[in-house]
């Protein structure tokens, strides 16, 4: 039989798989298949349905969680799901099997992305070798950073998405301070995420008294994710509430992004990933997003010369959980 690498990427709300041929230098993903990740129980029984028609060697697997590794098992960060090397590894017949961090896959991608995979918000001057970061608000959001180790960007995991949410204006410093009984502690995936866009959603609506029109709330109830309704409403300027909705979801994250451009010194580069940057890209190459990125005192200077990317890749978290599996082949 033909021989085959699985590659898969696991978010709160979708779960893609996908093989690839390991006999060839060029990762080109094959027999990809989406899954809505809350209509099962696990990832294996994904796994089981994915696999039950294909007739292929699969010699091992790389896949990207949106969570943290810790010995080789993860619990998923917006879905009840507990995911171990071992236990995927003996589904699949006993073959090698690595787990990563989402970001962390998404991370490998970068350096093999092609120009007409990415969107330039930001020029700036990049710095050979320099600092990578990452940053996607899908459903919830992730971060990761690649750094230049000798001869080759190595990626790393990251949490960051979960630390605590600093406010960088008033308006923000009331978010925080309606969030905080809600929560208890509020992170930046609260206020930049799918999930933070409902939340920004509500604390317009009910916090500031901005009107939710009828036609509006009846779309909102009458689905289980409001936030495809929510942007596009704001793309159209159909309702003010969503236009100021997503005008603070991009001021959030451009400052955050900014955040983590400073904490790795990303003179080479952010990378905005996740599904929701490349839907709003008209949104973000307003002037909210570089603003808030380089409002950052005696270092906006040093911020303006740092390039941002938006990733148009449709499949990046599966292409570098391939590329993973490349490296690991020596392809």
């Amino acid at each position: 039989m033909e021989k085959r690498y699985l590659v898969a990427d696991i978010g709160g709300t979708t779960t893609r798989l996908a093989l690839f041929a390991i006999d060839s230098k060029v990762c080109e993903l094959t027999e990809s298949k989406n899954f809505q990740s809350q209509e099962y129980l696990s990832f294996e029984e994904i796994l089981q349905q994915y696999l039950e028609d294909k007739h292929y060697n699969i010699s091992g697997a790389s896949i990207g969680i949106a969570g943290p590794i810790m010995e080789g098992r993860s619990i998923v960060t917006n879905l009840n799901w507990v995911i171990e090397e071992g236990s995927v590894s003996e589904a699949l017949g006993g073959i090698p099997v690595n787990l990563l961090n989402d970001l962390q896959a998404v991370s490998y991608a970068i350096p093999h992305l092609q120009p007409s995979d990415l969107e330039t918000l930001i020029p700036g001057e990049p710095t050979p070798r320099g600092g990578l970061g990452v940053v996607a608000p899908g459903t919830g959001l992730g971060e990761g950073f690649l750094l230049w180790t000798g001869n080759a960007y190595v990626p790393f995991p990251s949490e960051g998405g979960h630390a605590s949410f600093g406010p960088e204006t008033p308006l923000q410093l009331e978010l925080l301070n309606y969030l905080d009984p809600l929560f208890g502690h509020v992170s930046y995936e609260r206020v930049c995420s799918g999930i933070g866009i409902t939340n920004l959603y509500a604390f317009l609506r009910d916090a500031k008294g901005y009107d939710e029109p009828v036609w509006l709330k009846n779309q909102i109830t009458a689905v289980a994710d409001p936030v495809p309704i929510i942007v596009e409403a704001a793309l159209n300027k159909k309702a003010e509430i969503c236009v100021e909705t997503m005008s603070l979801f991009v001021s959030i994250l451009g400052s955050e992004s900014g955040n983590l451009a400073l904490k790795i010194l990303a003179t080479g580069g952010i990378y905005l990933a996740g599904g929701i940057p490349r839907r709003i890209l008209p949104l973000l190459r307003g002037d909210n997003f570089q603003l808030a990125f380089t409002d950052k005192g005696r270092f906006a200077k040093m911020l303006c010369e740092v390039p941002v990317y938006v990733l148009t890749h449709p499949q990046a978290g599966l292409f570098g959980a391939a590329c993973h599996g490349q490296q690991i082949l020596g392809k």
